[in-house]
């Protein structure tokens, strides 16, 4: 097995008798993304502030790259190897983009290489040699962030620290962004760690997730993972959108409103609730004799329609006494308000009680 690049165990910090983290464990392997990904003030950049060494943890150790650097021991933040970026990109004002870069070179390249060293990280972010005359306040938000980065990227890092780098973007800007950064991080090979409250960005970018409630992980995995079978109700409703449907489980299948679902083989019997995602479902048009022959369930009438470009939210009044469900699905053609729908049910639910 790989050493990884960050380790941290039972890591504990209060502020003011108030307790921010609790015992938490969590390990980087060496190139990977991790996202930490949580509600403000859920103790995030706490997390974040400890590894870097802006903060001393009240308890547990953080070890980078083989070495302890927290709890038994402790090391300065600039004797880390550590790369850092923060939400506004931090970069000095009064210095060109060449020297803002060139900033994080001081001590080990001077002259002559440093010069080819800044132009060398300016395109290794997707930038032109001839930004490096440039002020910050020429640079559009996206720009910032990427020459952060490079300054960041200067003293090769083992590790790299991200706190919510996109979120001063426009939508459009944060998604370009993104791409770039994680391209170069890949690229680069440095292990990073990402903390986050938007989770479609956590999920896009990370190798793996760690959702954070009150300072402490409600679940570690890989995206895809801890999306479709999160451990509790709170990591399924903060990843996305949730259907969630009173059922009986009987056998691995659950019987709700919309017929029998699919479940996990190990899922005891008796009442519970499943939980399905919007995209899940798949609502298709049928005539009113269909409906009024169907004597089970997987349909209901169209109520409300989104239009979202390229999906579509229709919400559906199934049959019985449930609350009407959200399907989300593409925007072709959707059945329109007062049809009635057959409603399909892809892949399997997640049962909570």
């Amino acid at each position: 097995m790989t050493t990884p690049t960050l380790s941290t165990r039972v890591l504990a910090k209060s502020f003011h008798g108030s307790t921010v983290l609790h015992g938490i464990d969590l390990d980087l392997e060496p190139g990977t993304i991790t996202a930490v990904v949580g509600a403000s003030g859920c103790g995030k950049t706490t997390l974040l502030r400890l590894i870097a060494g802006f903060e001393t943890p009240d308890a547990g150790t953080v070890t980078i790259d083989g070495r302890e650097v927290a709890g038994h021991s402790w090391v300065p933040p600039h004797q880390r190897r550590v790369g850092y970026v923060a939400q506004d990109g931090a970069l000095f004002p009064h210095l060109t983009v060449g020297q803002n870069i060139g900033y994080g070179l001081r001590g080990v390249l001077r002259g002559a290489p440093a010069r080819a060293r800044i132009t060398e990280l300016l395109e290794t972010v997707s930038l032109d040699s001839s930004f490096a005359d440039r002020r910050p306040h020429q640079l559009s938000g996206g720009q910032q962030q990427r020459v952060a980065l490079a300054r960041a990227l200067a003293r090769k890092p083992a590790l790299m620290l991200l706190d919510e780098p996109f979120s001063a973007l426009d939508t459009g800007l944060r998604a370009s962004t993104r791409k770039v950064v994680a391209r170069t991080l890949s690229e680069a090979g440095v292990t990073t760690l990402l903390v986050t409250h938007d989770q479609e960005e956590a999920l896009s970018l990370a190798d793996q997730v760690a959702v954070m409630r009150d300072g402490r992980f409600t679940q570690v995995g890989r995206p895809m993972q801890v999306y479709r079978q999160p451990n509790d109700r709170f990591t399924a409703e903060f990843l996305g959108d949730c259907i969630a449907l009173p059922c009986t489980v009987t056998d691995g299948f659950a019987e709700c409103i919309l017929g029998r679902v699919p479940v996990q083989p190990e899922t005891a019997d008796g009442p519970a609730t499943v939980i399905l995602r919007p995209e899940q479902l798949v609502a298709t048009a049928i005539s009113d004799s269909e409906a009024r022959s169907r004597t089970s369930g997987g349909f209901g009438t169209v109520i409300a329609t989104e239009f979202l470009g390229h999906d579509v939210l229709l919400t559906i009044d199934p049959s019985g006494d449930t609350a009407p469900v959200t399907v989300r699905q593409h925007s072709l053609n959707p059945p329109a308000i007062d049809t009635k729908v057959h409603i399909d049910v892809h892949g399997t639910g997640t049962v909570f009680r």
